[in-house]
């Protein structure tokens, strides 16, 4: 039941504050009920400044909105640097969007910290000692004001850019006629969507083409580079040899030097026309005409995954010989008893406890080889080109994260290149939020 109640002080008999005025109050202005009933000046003054804040700026806060609704107004007879920028005007709303919601969690936080000091009032029967403003940052609100220099950072660097690639996928942003300042950017609601799903024949089948091509591309690399360096480990592991440390090293070697390098020089390597290998076969009579390796669609996807393999799997043969030395001896003594062969042993006890320790990082690996642009750029740029390739810019090897290289800084048609983001988007958040709910820090931090 609300209303105020009645405590004995040193001065005299004080009031409790009404749970019903507080709450009121503090939906009417931020720190009002603090400043007015709650006794705590200095956090009901900060509350306050923030909304006194917000209203002296609440006239450009609605003109930028405006904005963004809008995307400015067509204005040939203006100099084009007089003339309403879109992208500016876009930018510019999103970030308003992002202060106004910094704003309303502000509001929840000083209706919420009214609300608790109110109970905790009551709770106490008194009013709490004052303290310095110092000692409030230092004590219970330690967390929110440590938090929130990171949260403004992770809002108008990570979430502001995001929002800004999906928008444009809702807009006709592209070359010639909507390129800004020259011209202006419109909203066009779903058609761009439409368009690439179906609305054209030739663009919906490259978008087809890359998508498979970009799945395949993503598990055959997993998978060879995984399996590769597991076999490769095992290998080490149960090798005889004095020399296994020299051997573990040379096979380090392709990870150690940086990946651009390696894949330029096996792109030169692989010339169909003046290549080493190729020149190296002829001298050797083995074969009279030079092998198209990164020519033809087909082998040049073949190439792909085998030189990939050649640079990756020395990062997955370092990770499982780490995860075996998990696997207790035990294992290993009791199937030897048993009688168990070498390839009995793997499958049966190497392989399953590796691939439970070490589940997560398959999941990340492809995740990343879906957007692993500089395997494919460094090795082959995308090329060789295909039939659709002059309208679509998709080459034969180019997968999703190349082609929306291609559309943006070649063709510049950016609202077919945000179609692509949302959609790598859309298929990758699941992956990335399974990994990491399956991490031991958030399932901790979830007790």
């Amino acid at each position: 039941m609300s209303g105020a109640g009645t405590i004995a002080a040193p001065g005299g008999i004080e009031t409790l504050p009404d749970k019903q005025r507080v709450f009121i109050l503090s939906l009417v202005f931020m720190g009002l009920a603090h400043l007015t009933l709650l006794k705590q000046y200095v956090k009901g003054a900060l509350f306050a400044l923030c909304e006194l804040v917000f209203i002296c700026f609440l006239p450009a806060i609605v003109g930028k909105i405006s904005d963004l609704i809008t995307l400015g107004t067509p204005t040939p007879e203006l100099l084009i640097t007089q003339r309403d920028n879109s992208v500016f005007m876009l930018i510019d709303g999103i970030m308003i969007l992002a202060v106004i919601a910094v704003f309303a969690a502000l509001y929840y936080i000083s209706a919420r910290s009214a609300k608790n000091e109110c109970r905790a009032i009551y709770a106490n029967g008194k009013f709490p000692p004052k303290r310095s403003a110092v000692q409030t940052l230092t004590g219970s609100a330690f967390p929110v004001a440590a938090l929130t220099p990171a949260f403004i950072l992770i809002v108008f660097f990570v979430i502001v850019p995001l929002i800004f690639s999906a928008c444009v996928a809702f807009t006709n942003y592209s070359s010639p006629d909507h390129i800004p300042p020259s011209n202006t950017v419109d909203w066009v609601g779903l058609d761009n969507f439409v368009f690439m799903f179906g609305g054209d024949n030739i663009w919906s089948g490259a978008l087809f083409r890359v998508t498979i091509w970009t799945v395949i591309w993503a598990a055959l690399a997993t998978f060879t580079c995984y399996f590769g360096g597991m076999a490769m480990a095992v290998v080490m592991r149960d090798s005889k040899l004095k020399v296994t440390g020299l051997f573990r090293a040379i096979f380090i070697l392709p990870y150690a030097v940086p990946a651009a390098i390696s894949l330029m020089v096996w792109r030169n390597l692989l010339n169909g026309s003046f290549g080493t290998i190729n020149q190296t076969l002829m001298q050797l009579g083995l074969i009279k005409d030079a092998i198209p390796w990164l020519s033809d669609p087909l082998l040049a996807q073949v190439m792909v995954i085998i030189i990939n393999l050649w640079a990756g799997f020395p990062y997955f043969m370092l990770l499982v010989t780490g995860a075996m030395t998990a696997v207790p001896n035990d294992c290993y003594e009791a199937a030897s008893i048993d009688g168990a062969s070498k390839w009995q042993v793997f499958r049966h006890v190497t392989l399953p406890q590796v691939l439970y320790q070490t589940a997560p990082l398959i999941i990340m690996s492809f995740t990343h080889n879906i957007n692993n642009f500089g395997a494919i750029w460094f090795l082959t740029a995308g090329y060789p080109a295909v039939s659709d390739s002059t309208l679509t810019s998709a080459r034969g090897t180019d997968i999703l994260v190349s082609w929306i290289y291609n559309l943006t800084v070649i063709s510049l048609k950016y609202n077919y290149a945000a179609v692509l983001a949302v959609m790598i988007f859309v298929a990758l958040a699941p992956f990335a939020i399974m990994n990491f709910r399956r991490t031991k820090s958030f399932k901790e931090g979830a007790i």
